[in-house]
């Protein structure tokens, strides 16, 4: 889940960036700072969007700095649990697939790609199911759900698993086949029922 983040800190604006604008000079500082750092309560910080002094600097003695007061607003991303979104798999190993969340990677287990028996092929690395029709590889688009997340004081540290298994979710390719499936079930179904009932009528009759 994305959203935009109001936030407040004190700044130092070095003497090799007093020549800038200041809203310039604190935009570059807030980035440094804050960009790609995880807040357990916002998120993963993936922006700063903009930066307003609230005040006059201020100057400490044997310092050449100059300290801010800063209003900013950020972008962050936290991973909830159960969330459903579009991903696209990134890479695929001997244990599953790692897929894009934005500013950061989730797994989707080998066992939570799909009910059917998997192989992994190294040489092309594709994951292909027992009877062939389902396949999943680099560059592939997935609808998968949050299972697990672990938010940790850094992206490399922070864990997040998804799951594929549950109806309607997979491979973009498989849920479309699923939903013509489906249909085709259906339509089969309602039919017969309309045979029966039509059969049941003449019988009466």
């Amino acid at each position: 889940m994305y959203k935009i983040v109001k936030l407040r800190d004190k700044i130092r604006v070095s003497p090799d960036k007093m020549g800038m604008a200041l809203e310039e000079a604190l935009y570059f500082f807030l980035r440094e700072r804050y960009e790609r750092t995880i807040d357990k309560d916002i998120g993963i910080i993936v922006a700063v969007i903009s930066a307003n002094p609230t005040g006059e600097g201020v100057v400490v003695p044997g310092d050449p700095g100059v300290y801010y007061e800063v209003e900013f607003e950020s972008l962050s991303y936290f991973p909830v649990v159960n969330e459903v979104l579009f991903s696209e798999v990134n890479e695929v190993v001997d244990f599953g697939t790692f897929v894009t969340l934005g500013p950061i990677d989730g797994l989707v287990h080998l066992s939570q790609i799909t009910s059917e028996f998997l192989t992994y092929n190294r040489k092309t690395q594709v994951i292909t199911g027992k009877d062939r029709k389902k396949s999943i590889k680099k560059g592939d688009v997935v609808l998968a759900k949050i299972s697990t997340v672990s938010l940790k004081p850094s992206v490399s540290e922070t864990k997040i698993g998804l799951t594929m298994r549950p109806h309607a979710l997979g491979k973009i390719g498989w849920t479309q086949q699923a939903s013509k499936k489906a249909a085709v079930s259906g339509d089969k179904d309602g039919k017969e029922k309309k045979e029966k009932k039509e059969k049941h009528k003449k019988e009466k009759k």
